[in-house]
């Protein structure tokens, strides 16, 4: 962190220094958003891959949607678990 200097800043460089960090804040939301965004998403190419491997079955439109609404919800990682518990019983 930069020392402060001896003698004391003027209100007009206090102002326009806010305000540039202001806008580099903005800039950062921003960008934390686009990452948010591109996280929760992040999955999507691996699973279509692997579904692009395997034979379905026929299914609804109702049953796509649980199974990716539970996906989303819960996260790969559980529902894989879940269905391996389905499997093995």
């Amino acid at each position: 962190m930069p020392r402060s200097s001896s003698k004391p800043a003027d209100l007009p460089t206090i102002e326009t220094r806010k305000k540039a960090l202001l806008a580099e804040l903005a800039q950062l939301e921003e960008q934390a958003k686009a990452a948010e965004v591109a996280a929760r998403d992040a999955g999507r190419p691996v699973l279509l891959a692997a579904l692009d491997r395997i034979k379905i079955a026929a299914m609804g439109k109702d049953e796509a949607k649980a199974i990716a609404t539970a996906i989303g919800t819960h996260g790969g990682k559980a529902i894989a678990q879940h269905l391996s518990s389905l499997s093995s019983s």
